[in-house]
């Protein structure tokens, strides 16, 4: 290349002058030959088919990145329909649905859950609401069986729950790892909604869920009126709980996590 100020015939000698202040003096041909050799030699290489290709060490590329596993896909109401469709009977007895009906639904039972097959009556019990209060429910209780954290009843408008029959020569809930907090799914047709054991009806009548476990199944939650004759299946984990019982979120993670590992067992 030229140096700037060539003399004339593109002479690669700097001429006088062109040197900053502190610099060495004018160079020979010789030397600003080899300082141009070495500019050259510093410049980028032009690409040479030697060029090596990208080792294993290499980073991978922009957007080869391994993608995460995918997350399984949720429980379906058939999936844990298909999981219980047998009954090996754990109570000793049988269960109404309602006052004066026949006793038909058996408790059922696995290694991992007790589960019935049975109607939904509304429990509106707990602490009052707008919904849930003597005024709408003529059997209207202001506690349940099972507390909150800070000591007070469960909201049956909040909090969806389900209500297990209190112990008795049919069955004793306490001896199958159930208790208060123990998490539950409950299936209604094509939907499954995830709850907690939060209080305990009469010895002889099974099936009954809160006003907020109806609202989720899309049941007529009101406690006068609403309800479902049939159709809904109860599953409780044996050995689980939620702390606080409360925790309306932690019911819902803990209950996808016990009913995948429930589906996927080979009991």
């Amino acid at each position: 290349m030229l140096t700037p100020g060539a003399g004339p015939g593109g002479s690669a000698t700097p001429g006088p002058g062109t040197h900053g202040p502190g610099l060495a003096g004018p160079a020979t041909s010789n030397a600003a030959a080899s300082g141009a050799a070495t500019t050259a030699g510093s410049a980028t290489p032009a690409p040479t088919s030697a060029t090596p290709g990208p080792t294993a060490s290499d980073p991978a590329p922009s957007g080869s990145e391994p993608s995460a596993p995918a997350s399984p896909a949720p429980v379906t109401a058939a999936d844990l329909l298909a999981r219980v469709s047998g009954c090996t009977p754990v109570s000793q007895g049988r269960y109404r649905k309602d006052r004066g009906r026949a006793a038909t639904v058996p408790v059922c039972g696995t290694r991992e859950a007790v589960y019935w097959k049975a109607d939904m009556d509304i429990d509106c019990d707990g602490r009052p609401g707008r919904h849930c209060n003597a005024g709408t429910d003529p059997n209207f209780s202001s506690s349940t069986a099972f507390a909150q954290s800070d000591g007070r009843a469960l909201s049956s408008e909040k909090l969806p729950y389900v209500v297990v029959p209190a112990p008795s020569g049919i069955w004793d809930y306490r001896e199958h790892g159930v208790r208060g907090g123990s998490v539950a799914a409950v299936v209604y047709h094509d939907r499954v909604s995830y709850a907690v054991v939060g209080d305990t009806g009469p010895a002889d009548i099974i099936g009954e869920a809160s006003y907020a476990a109806a609202t989720s199944l899309g049941i007529d939650p009101d406690p006068r009126s609403g309800g479902t004759p049939s159709g809904v299946t109860y599953i409780v984990f044996k050995d689980s709980r939620v702390t606080p019982l409360e925790d309306r979120e932690a019911a819902e993670t803990q209950g996808e996590r016990l009913a995948r590992e429930f589906v996927d067992a080979a009991d």
